[in-house]
């Protein structure tokens, strides 16, 4: 039997309307799994993924006027959950408490920006993903006219407690200290949010926070960004169990893959992982 060249045509296009459906079924079952990619004991508890964040820091993890965990971290965890077929379970707890509740087994992943360092490490799989730096934060109009690191020398300057930013200030202070200065008035807060509030009260003359966060509050014609891009490392993700930690930077480069992480990040403004991949650093890993 012949057939014509339109009834063809017909055919083809019918056939092709059949296929379609299958074919975006089984990209979006690639994508997010039906079931858990990881179990216990790689994971706490059977079909959730539990992740310690600290939502102090808007606009990449922080808690919206309605009590709901938002920001570009939020995110990337719940993706990374649902690309591993688990359930997220958040955990919101200050920064100190992170890495003895990983250690503790209390939660399986911290998403949080904690930054890369050789010692942390050796405690636990980090995956770094996002380059981030230091800022300094003053009033508006910046009126002591701060412009460098040196010139916050015997000033009340704000930061919290325990992260990244105070190691490097207080690193910072001592470097400038042992060149001849007057040694800065580092106090200490719970949160970012403590720290800046201190600032519009007063209390200090600048806060050190990441580079996203002072320029969340920047744009919001709060406060000014006197100096920006100091001393940069790379934030990471950090698990107890190496198992989960493969199967997170699996995701990851999936997600580089397939352009969700640039589009994430480039959304938010937030500096990315420069290369095709990212990689795994632990305790057993060079």
């Amino acid at each position: 039997m012949r057939i014509s060249g339109r009834r063809l045509v017909s055919l083809f296009f019918a056939l092709a309307a059949l296929a379609t459906p299958a074919v975006v079924a089984h990209a979006q079952s690639a994508k997010y799994p039906t079931g858990p990619v990881v179990t216990p004991p790689a994971v706490v508890r059977p079909g959730k993924l539990v992740v310690a964040t600290n939502a102090t820091l808007p606009p990449v993890q922080f808690i919206d006027e309605k009590g709901n965990l938002q920001g570009m971290r939020i995110e990337l965890g719940n993706e990374i959950a649902k690309r591993l077929g688990l359930e997220i379970n958040w955990v919101n707890v200050q920064f100190e408490a992170h890495i003895p509740g990983l250690q503790g087994g209390r939660w399986d992943l911290i998403v949080t920006g904690l930054f890369f360092t050789p010692e942390r490490a050796k405690l636990m799989y980090l995956i770094p993903y996002e380059l981030q730096a230091i800022s300094i934060s003053v009033p508006k109009g910046n009126p002591k006219k701060l412009a460098q690191p040196t010139d916050l020398a015997g000033r009340p300057v704000a930061v919290e407690i325990g992260g990244y930013e105070e190691r490097q200030i207080r690193r910072i202070n001592e470097e400038q200290t042992k060149a001849g200065a007057k040694p800065m008035d580092i106090r200490t807060f719970n949160t970012f949010a403590d720290s800046y509030q201190a600032l519009r009260a007063g209390q200090v003359e600048a806060v050190v926070s990441v580079d996203a966060v002072a320029k969340f509050y920047q744009d919001k014609a709060e406060f000014e960004r006197a100096m920006s891009g100091i001393a940069g490392s790379p934030a990471t993700i950090a698990a107890k169990s190496k198992d989960l930690a493969q199967a997170v930077l699996k995701v990851m480069n999936d997600m580089k893959a397939d352009g969700a992480y640039d589009a994430l990040f480039d959304r938010y403004g937030v500096s990315k992982m420069a290369g095709r991949t990212l990689e795994l650093k632990g305790p057993d890993l060079p």
